[in-house]
């Protein structure tokens, strides 16, 4: 490495993959003109100063190192920062969030304290601080000027702030904190979601019915701003992130014609959900293909709004482990891109809808340990779902519990017969003989034991009968 410490004119210098030990750049390197610094899955542990001259770097690789202590001060000028999976600590820098970074990538650290309140990055296109250990609340700020916010898996608590309406966000995930409190409406302003992830919190109240205004895929009528994408790199107002990673070579590393390289390939953008039962990571192309709302496990109750059914390009769709009432909307029956639906364990009654069956692309239905009734439809994609999806419900028959709809309508035929006319409750009247005749049975039994035993009350029993026998005698 100290062969080219010395080489001014060096552009772009890759490292990736070895077994490099110590701090990289420990003394002070000659390379003024270096763009792209790509050191990833080596063993370095510390960031020297060697690097204070370089000050057109724009895009600087130092992930799934041994990186310790804090992140320099003298940090500033980059574009493209990951710096994940290494053991960082400490505060961030407030002043790190005033870069006008494209992208900054400090997850899986071990980075604390509270997200800085003085937040003003302009133009911060992707934001990964996900796996830390940050603490307190979210910054109401933080979401003015980004396209991805993920903060999963930290420690953090509050209510989800009022963010103020930023149409060109496209992922928001909060995902495994302690948020409280509801779910605010100004999410619903939020036009461009593709995906907003707030699994395993503690967020109560209802699910507000506005959700309808975000995108999740579909096109929405308002007007965007062909300024606001150019500058985050994008050209013509294009929010897609892969015309971002594009515009990367054009923007940032303007090299010589003769150094022209694709390095739009560096670029690691990547978005985590879980869909269809698994945790997947989705990269490259398949952002065009994730669309998704998960508000599983948390404290939510109310009914499902039926409005959620407009989102007719969701591809999953998780709300379990809550206490959602209330009927299975019939108007999921338009999510024409559904793969994913989970509402188990919850408390909604009634009956599946039949109409569900019109789905053509649904994997998994998953609605066990609720409190449905009625025949499951055995039409279309639901013929290949197994029983494991609806188990926790006694009342629901069919074909996968091995329930016969037939012997369902009876006992409820049976049940009805026997309510009172005046709504009182109903009231089984063979268990009521049986339950007669036992009582009876225990009482002559007890009776008969009682004359077995040689006392006064037998002996009082016996001159009664004679008395009793006499009588009759007389007559």
């Amino acid at each position: 490495m100290k062969l080219l410490t010395s080489c001014y004119k060096l552009f772009t210098w890759k490292l990736s993959y070895n077994s490099f030990t110590g701090q990289i750049f420990s003394q002070p390197a000659k390379l003024e003109s270096l763009m792209v610094l790509i050191a990833d899955n080596n063993q370095f542990t510390g960031i020297g100063d060697g690097l204070l001259n370089s000050t057109g770097l724009v895009y600087f690789d130092l992930s799934n190192n041994l990186l310790q202590g804090v992140i320099p001060s003298w940090f500033g000028g980059f574009h493209f920062m990951y710096f994940s999976v290494s053991v960082l600590k400490g505060t961030i820098p407030s002043s790190l969030f005033n870069i006008p970074f494209k992208l900054l990538d400090l997850s899986r650290n071990k980075f604390s304290g509270s997200l800085p309140s003085n937040f003003s990055g302009r133009h911060m296109g992707l934001l990964y601080l996900h796996d830390n250990e940050f603490r307190g609340p979210v910054p109401s700020t933080l979401l003015e000027n980004v396209m991805l916010l993920d903060l999963r898996n930290n420690k953090l608590s509050g209510t989800i702030p009022h963010f103020v309406s930023n149409r060109y966000i496209l992922y928001l995930l909060l995902s495994g904190n302690t948020l409280t409190g509801h779910i605010p409406t100004s999410l619903c302003d939020l036009k461009s979601i593709k995906v907003l992830d707030l699994y395993n919190n503690k967020l109560n109240g209802s699910i507000p019915s506005c959700l309808n205004n975000v995108s999740f895929g579909r096109s929405l009528d308002y007007e965007i701003d062909p300024n606001h994408g150019d500058s985050f790199g994008i050209a013509g107002g294009d929010n897609d992130l892969e015309a971002y990673s594009m515009s990367f070579v054009s923007r940032f590393l303007d090299l010589p014609l003769e150094f022209y390289l694709d390095y739009s390939g560096y670029l690691d953008f990547s978005v985590e959900f879980t869909s269809k039962r698994r945790y997947d990571s989705y990269t490259g192309e398949s952002f065009d293909f994730i669309f998704g709302l998960d508000f599983s496990d948390n404290e939510l109750s109310g009914e499902i709004p039926r409005e959620l059914g407009d989102l007719q390009k969701m591809r999953a769709l998780n709300l379990s482990y809550n206490s959602l009432s209330g009927l299975v909307p019939e108007s999921f029956s338009n999510l024409t891109d559904i793969e994913s639906i989970d509402l188990s364990s919850n408390v909604l009654n009634g009956s599946i809808p039949h109409n569900l069956t019109k789905l053509d692309y649904l994997v998994i239905f998953n609605v066990s340990h609720n409190n449905l009734s009625g025949s499951i439809p055995s039409q279309g994609k639901f013929l290949t779902l197994d029983e494991t999806n609806y188990i926790g419900n006694p009342f629901l028959c069919g074909s996968p519990v091995n329930r016969s709809c037939d012997d369902n309508n009876t006992t409820s035929e049976k049940e009805t017969n026997y309510r009172r006319k005046d709504g009182g409750v109903a009231i089984d009247m063979e268990m009521f003989y049986w339950s007669l005749g036992a009582s009876y049975s225990v009482i002559l039994v007890t009776f008969i034991v009682f004359l077995c035993f040689d006392s006064s009350w037998r002996r009082a029993w016996f001159r009664l009968v004679d008395a009793f026998i006499n009588c009759f005698k007389c007559v």
